[in-house]
């Protein structure tokens, strides 16, 4: 039944979304849109080697897409680039291939796990997690720029 992707807590998440807005000065931005629903998520990030230090996003997305971009959000900053990187596939996997959902911080992510059924929810549920590792890519690759090249 849809009723069980929209569950009590998916609502919740969907409906209290922290560090909305955008940085000032982030590091990277990334948007990521989904073609079948019309959901967009833009996120802006800050990182200082490997770790998180800030994040806002604009999230123009349906209840999946908003909740998950909730969890993110409440999460990310202390996180690390291969941890991103990592959440990311498991997610994937957790709507795509009947993987476990993630444990620790990132444990409320088991409540988007009804979404598995529901093919055409897969890529709004996806979003946040698409955005965050491209922007992350991007701070990488400035970081292996000559300095000249950077200006």
């Amino acid at each position: 039944m849809l009723n069980d992707i929209y569950n009590k807590r998916i609502i919740e998440l969907a409906g209290n979304i922290p560090r909305l807005g955008r940085l000032s000065d982030p590091d990277a931005t990334a948007t990521a849109h989904s073609k079948l629903c019309g959901s967009t998520v833009k996120i802006d990030l800050k990182m200082e080697g490997d770790k998180v230090t800030d994040f806002a996003h604009d999230v123009k997305a349906c209840a999946l897409g908003q909740a998950s971009s909730s969890i993110m959000a409440s999460q990310i900053v202390g996180s690390t680039a291969s941890e991103l990187r990592e959440l990311r596939e498991t997610v994937r996997k957790m709507l795509k291939e009947n993987g476990a959902p993630p444990d620790g911080k990132w444990a409320e992510i088991k409540f988007l796990e009804p979404v598995r059924d529901y093919k055409a929810r897969h890529a709004s549920t996806l979003l946040t997690f698409d955005a965050v590792v491209d922007a992350i890519g991007q701070i990488e690759a400035k970081a292996k720029q000559p300095a000249a090249a950077q200006g």
